[in-house]
C-alpha cells in the first residue's frame, strides 16, 4: 500500500468491497487498519463482515424488537443491528 493519501485510501477501499467473498480474514482486518488510519467510515460495508474473526460467513437468525441478529458461522458470534 505504501503512502496514499484520503482519497486514494477511499478509492483502495472502494474496490475491496465490490468482490468481498473471495477475500482472506487477513486481508479484510488490513483494508479496516486503513480505514482507520485516514479516519474512513465503513459504513454499511462493516456489517458484511464479523467484527471477532474477520470472517464474511454470515448466517441470519432472526428478528426482534426491530433488531436483525445475524451469527457467525466461523466463531458464532452474535451481532445485533438496528433495522432502520
Amino acid at each position: 500500500m505504501g503512502k496514499e493519501n484520503k482519497e486514494e485510501a477511499r478509492k483502495n477501499i472502494e474496490d475491496f468491497f465490490k468482490d468481498l467473498k473471495d477475500k482472506t480474514p487477513k486481508e479484510i482486518k488490513k483494508i479496516k487498519t486503513l480505514a482507520m488510519s485516514f479516519n474512513i467510515k465503513l459504513g454499511d460495508k462493516r456489517k458484511k463482515f464479523c467484527p471477532k474473526c474477520y470472517s464474511t460467513k454470515l448466517k441470519f437468525r432472526k428478528i426482534k424488537n426491530g433488531t436483525k441478529i445475524v451469527e457467525c458461522e466461523n466463531c458464532s458470534n452474535l451481532m445485533r443491528w438496528k433495522i432502520k
